[in-house]
Order: C-alpha cells, then sequence, then structure tokens
C-alpha cells in the first residue's frame, strides 16, 4: 500500500497497472482480491459501473499470472503468490471499440485475435474467429506448459453500444456467446478467466454456453473490489486531504454498495477532487446516460419514486436487449445503489436508492431537461427559487412554481391522461428541488399518513401536498396538511415550517391553486 507520508501522482486515466507502478503514482492494494480469487475458483464475472477501476484491476491479474513480481513489491501478492508459475495471458478488451455499425465487432475480434497470434506467434490455422481463440489457447497450452488466463474486458460494450439499433445489439450478442462459448469448451487448457463489463445480460442470452460463471457482483467479500473506502482515503490519500473538508467529501462520492458492509467512493470523482480541489460532477460527466434518462421518461418512471425503490433477483437480473428493467438498468449502470437487503419469506428484497449527492443531484437535473423539453428552468430561475427558499418569499415560491408549470410542452399535454401529467407534475417539482441539491423526500411516513413531499432548505422545512383541483375541492391539499398535522413531526428541528398546499387543474392543466401557511 502506498505510504501516506508524501504526496504521489494522482493515477487519473492510468489503466495499465504497470505504468501506475513504474510511476510512484497512488495506489490502493487490491492484489488481495486477486489471490483469493485465483485460490478458490478459475471463472469469474464482475460487473461494475463505468470508471470504477475494473480495467486496472482486469490489469493487475494480468501482471499478477505473468509473474511480473517487481510491479508487485510491499504489496500484498509479493508475500503469497508463487513467482516461479509464469502463465501465458490472453486479453480480449472491447472498452476502445466503435460497435454501433454493422460488421464493426467481427472486425475488432478479427483484429484482436491478428495481434494476439502475432505477438506469441501462432499461425492461423482456423477461419472463423471462435475457432481461430480455440487454437489459440490450445496452442499456448502446449507451447508454455501451463493452461492460460482469459481475461475478458468491458465484454458487453459491443452490445450497449449498439442498443438503438435492437437487431444489430441482438447480432453483436449472438456473435459474442459464441466467442465466450469457446473459453468453456476449452476449460482443459484454462487455468483462469475473467470477464468484467457495466451491465449483467441473462445467462440465457450471453452465457448459456458459459455457464460455470462465478458472479461475485454481489458476493458481500468482493463488495469493495472497485472503488476506495474511508479507510483508503484517511490512509493512502491522506496527503491530498489537507484544505476539504472530509464531511462533505463523503456526501459528495461515497455511499456505492453492492452487498457489503462497506460502501466505497467512486476513484474517479475522488481523484479529480484532488486534482482540481473543488467539487463537481465528474463522474457524471464523462457519460452521457441518454439512453437512461429517455427509456425513464418514456417508461413514465415517477422520478420521486428512485430513491427507496425495490427489487427482487428476478428484476435485477432483467437485462437483455428490449427486456431490461427500470431496476437492473439504473443499478447496474451506478445511478442507483443498494441501500439494504432484506428476506421475505424466503425471497431477498433489495432497497435500491441514490448513493450520493452527485448522482441525486445531476440525475434529476437531467430528468427536469427530459421532461420539459426546452422549457427547463435557467440558471437565473434556480437562483432566485433558492433565494425564495432562503427568506421564505412564499408568492414568489408560488409564482416560480407557475412558472415551471407552464414551461411544460403544450404537446405533451395533447398526448396525455390526467392520471399521467399528475405524476408528470409531480416529478417535475421533485426533479426541480432535488437538482438544487437540496434536501426532499417524498412520501414521508408519519403516525397519521404520508407526506408528498417534505423539502428542508436553509434552516426551513417546507411541507407540499398535491392534489388535482377538480377531484379533491378547492383549498383540500392545505387543508389535509393542517388536519394531520404533518408539520409535528418537524417541530423537534427548531425550524420554521411551511405548509404548501398544491393543486393542479385538470381542465386548464396549469396551477390552479397554491395555499401557503407557517405551521
Amino acid at each position: 500500500m502506498t505510504t501516506a507520508s508524501a504526496r504521489h501522482r494522482l493515477p487519473i486515466g492510468i489503466q495499465t497497472f504497470r505504468k501506475l507502478r513504474e510511476a510512484g503514482a497512488y495506489y490502493v492494494d487490491k492484489t488481495g482480491f486477486a489471490l483469493q480469487m485465483a485460490r478458490e475458483g478459475t471463472h469469474y464475472f464482475l460487473s461494475r459501473p463505468r470508471r470504477f477501476g475494473k480495467s486496472l484491476f482486469l490489469d493487475t491479474v494480468k501482471e499478477l499470472f505473468e509473474g511480473n513480481r517487481e510491479l508487485f513489491l510491499g504489496l500484498e501478492a509479493e508475500r503469497r503468490w508463487e513467482w516461479a508459475v509464469r502463465y501465458p495471458v490472453v486479453r480480449l478488451d472491447f472498452a476502445a471499440g466503435s460497435f454501433d455499425e454493422h460488421g464493426g465487432l467481427q472486425d475488432n475480434v478479427v483484429a484482436q485475435l491478428e495481434s494476439l497470434e502475432r505477438t506469441v506467434m501462432v499461425p492461423r490455422a482456423q477461419p472463423r474467429a471462435p475457432d481461430r481463440l480455440a487454437e489459440l489457447l490450445r496452442s499456448l497450452h502446449e507451447r508454455a506448459g501451463q493452461p492460460v488466463v482469459v481475461l475478458v474486458d468491458e465484454y458487453d460494450k459491443p452490445i450497449l453500444d449498439a442498443l438503438a439499433e435492437p437487431g444489430l445489439a441482438r447480432a453483436n450478442r449472438n456473435y459474442l456467446r459464441s466467442l465466450y462459448s469457446v473459453i468453456k469448451s476449452c476449460d482443459a487448457h484454462v487455468r483462469f478467466c475473467f470477464l468484467t463489463g457495466v451491465t449483467k445480460f441473462s445467462k440465457v442470452s450471453l452465457f448459456s454456453g458459459l455457464n460455470n460463471l462465478v458472479d461475485i457482483t454481489m458476493e458481500p467479500e468482493f463488495s469493495s473490489i472497485c472503488g476506495y473506502s474511508e479507510n483508503d482515503l484517511d490512509t493512502v490519500f491522506a496527503p491530498e486531504l489537507r484544505g476539504l473538508d472530509r464531511k462533505r467529501i463523503r456526501e459528495w462520492y461515497n455511499g456505492y454498495s453492492w452487498g457489503g458492509t462497506e460502501r466505497v467512493y467512486n476513484p474517479f470523482d475522488v481523484l479529480l477532487l484532488f486534482r482540481k480541489r473543488r467539487f463537481g460532477a465528474w463522474w457524471f460527466e464523462t457519460g452521457s446516460p441518454r439512453f437512461l434518462i429517455d427509456s425513464l421518461v418514456n417508461r413514465g418512471v415517477p422520478t420521486a419514486s428512485l430513491h427507496g425503490i425495490r427489487a427482487t433477483d428476478d428484476l435485477l437480473s432483467a437485462f437483455d436487449v428490449g427486456t431490461m428493467s427500470t431496476e437492473a438498468l439504473l443499478f447496474q449502470t451506478g445511478y442507483l445503489t443498494l441501500l439494504d437487503l432484506t428476506e421475505e419469506d424466503g425471497e431477498w428484497i433489495y432497497r435500491l436508492g441514490y448513493p450520493n449527492r452527485e448522482v441525486r443531484q445531476c440525475l434529476n437535473r437531467a430528468l427536469l431537461r427530459a421532461l420539459m423539453a426546452d422549457g427547463a428552468p435557467d440558471v437565473n430561475a434556480k437562483s432566485l427559487m433558492r433565494r425564495q427558499l432562503r427568506t421564505a418569499d412564499v408568492g414568489g415560491i408560488e409564482q416560480s412554481l407557475r412558472g415551471l408549470f407552464a414551461g411544460i410542452p403544450a404537446d405533451w399535454h395533447r398526448r396525455n391522461k390526467i392520471a399521467k401529467y399528475e405524476g408528470h407534475y409531480a416529478s417535475v417539482v421533485y426533479s426541480f428541488f432535488t437538482g438544487l441539491g437540496l434536501d426532499v423526500r417524498v412520501e414521508d411516513s408519519s403516525s397519521v399518513g404520508r407526506l408528498d413531499m417534505a423539502v428542508r432548505a436553509y434552516g426551513r422545512v417546507f411541507l407540499l401536498e398535491f392534489k388535482v383541483h377538480e377531484q379533491a375541492g378547492a383549498g383540500s391539499a392545505l387543508a389535509q396538511l393542517k388536519d394531520r398535522g404533518y408539520a409535528d413531526k418537524y417541530r423537534h428541528l427548531g425550524e420554521p415550517v411551511h405548509l404548501l398546499g398544491v393543486e393542479f387543474s385538470s381542465e386548464t392543466r396549469t396551477l390552479a391553486r397554491f395555499d401557503a401557511e407557517l405551521a
């Protein structure tokens, strides 16, 4: 483990273990996980979101099996690995390829196989890529006298790149299935196999020919195989913490969990924070979640329901071309993480939620833009709302909400019924406040019922209840807030509590009534 006595190079963008070690960069020792995997099994699969260190760990495994001891000095593997034995390694890497055109995947695989064949001087003996891979594994085993280590990085990228064209995505999936099935058919020549990717495609669709893979994605002992722990920041990166608010670092970037007791930080965020010395949405901004946003909006998923959404094993595994559950899509891409896990009559229930402020705030900003098209509030409207909340200017808040609803495109109303745009309005309000970085809670439970929305901001509490004006009656929203005593739950905070009754009109499709009162 890198000592904390002096500052070192920040390994931003370094995905090669040799380059990182030779550069003297910070390194969080993950070699213990590789030792455990090599000792306990042979065929593994790991899913983690983008920019979480999967490629670096895969490359670490490569250097370990190749026996490059000099790179592991001072690390856990140095004293526990059998360095006298070296294994040949075959690595397929799909991270840099482009696979959104027909033939792109096949050309990429052929190029990788040709490069491997030249490097190890194995002549091409078969025309088909799966057969060439099989011949490569057999020849390497025979020549080295040791079975081969097979590593596949970003195994699913050729499918994800083509999701906009389902036919191509399925073709890429089927091609990969035939390629990966070779690993099992050549099991006698394989010492170790490890596939990594962002998503977990169903075994039936992609891994039917490689059904001996052990999925360690949700195994507690591997929960911190990627990412940085609290202890890592306080020890390895201690020199970088000077001048930074430790509590704020945790709020912004910690919180990812895959079944273990320890929550981890996104490495990319942490490293960019140390370099830039300011907080920002570094991870979120590196990849456009356009497909994700469009899927959520098209499915009519209420944004307020995302944090705390519940799922089962079946739902989290329901990921394939054209059949991606909302829960699986959000969880596997890193926009939701595991909050807790409970058992109900033999069925495991996963409760998912936002991992940290970065994801919660930025995802809702993106959702708000999609929900409102060109009518999304600009920076001036956001600053105005913050001032209105800070000063409890309820008249100003009303006007800002009216402007927010007026920004919803008229075409949306023509295409949807009141039953749907009730949820649409609530989603717009929730994503607006959450995108401002405020503490927003929905359906907050108390002994008397569930409050629609609570917003804590600037030393104040705002309680909101939403109603359809024509259905519930004028003034019903504020009346419910008062009759059920929702404010009682917040009085112990010692902060002013403001009741806001918000009523939509099913006829004018605008804000019909806004009632405010200090509790």
